[in-house]
């Protein structure tokens, strides 16, 4: 896979070392001489240039990309960044690095944004999802489906300990796609069978009613 970052500091450049010790092939860009760290990211192919300024993207063969990535500190750069490598490029996918929560709502596809990542965000989700037991915690929102990963640690007097994933009724556009126990990720088959304390990752669809799911998880389901 080909992968194109802008933005060279810390971020653009760990994102760097790990895709290419996945074998994958890496450009970074960087308008900042300071930022040019070559030595560190020694495999990467780099430029130092405007990745706002479609000379550059062609000069990196952004046509070519399979993910393009706007990594840099600024915000406005990352959208213009993603717009440009959607629009002119024809990028297939593109994953945009949010640094202030209030700017969130603007990386969708309109600015040509598939995925954005808010660190903030993240570190919050991770915080709750570290304390709550019996909360429902959205782990990561992808933008263009509306698809969440929610995260719930199932709490030991839930009605749902004992009972086998293939009998709970769970609520429309919601799948159970793991269950963590202690330090295992276990993939659910209907015979599997929940215990207190699971940390349960489902995935679910716009429609979903939370609630409903959360209610369910810590309340059990009603008889039918």
């Amino acid at each position: 896979m080909r992968v194109v970052i802008a933005g060279a500091g810390s971020v653009g450049r760990s994102i760097a070392r790990e895709l290419l010790g996945h074998g994958h092939e890496v450009t970074l860009i960087d308008r900042q001489p300071s930022a040019m760290r070559v030595a560190q990211v020694a495999d990467a192919d780099w430029l130092l240039a405007d990745a706002c300024e479609l000379p550059t993207l062609r000069e990196v063969r952004a046509d070519e990309a399979d993910v393009f990535v706007a990594a840099t500190g600024d915000d406005k750069a990352n959208l213009v960044i993603s717009l440009l490598a959607k629009t002119e490029f024809g990028v297939p996918r593109t994953v945009a690095r949010v640094n202030n929560p209030k700017n969130e709502w603007l990386f969708d596809e309109a600015w040509g944004v598939d995925v954005a990542v808010s660190t903030p965000r993240i570190m919050t989700a991770m915080v709750e999802e570290a304390v709550a037991v019996g909360d429902l915690v959205r782990i990561f929102t992808f933008h263009q489906s509306r698809a969440d990963i929610l995260e719930l640690t199932l709490p030991e007097d839930s009605p749902l300990v004992g009972v086998r994933v293939g009998q709970i009724e769970w609520p429309v556009d919601t799948v159970l796609a793991c269950i963590v126990r202690d330090t295992r990720p276990i993939a659910p088959s209907p015979d599997d069978t929940l215990e207190g304390r699971d940390e349960l990752l489902l995935v679910t669809g716009r429609d979903a009613d939370e609630k409903a799911l959360e209610t369910l998880l810590t309340r059990g389901q009603a008889s039918s």
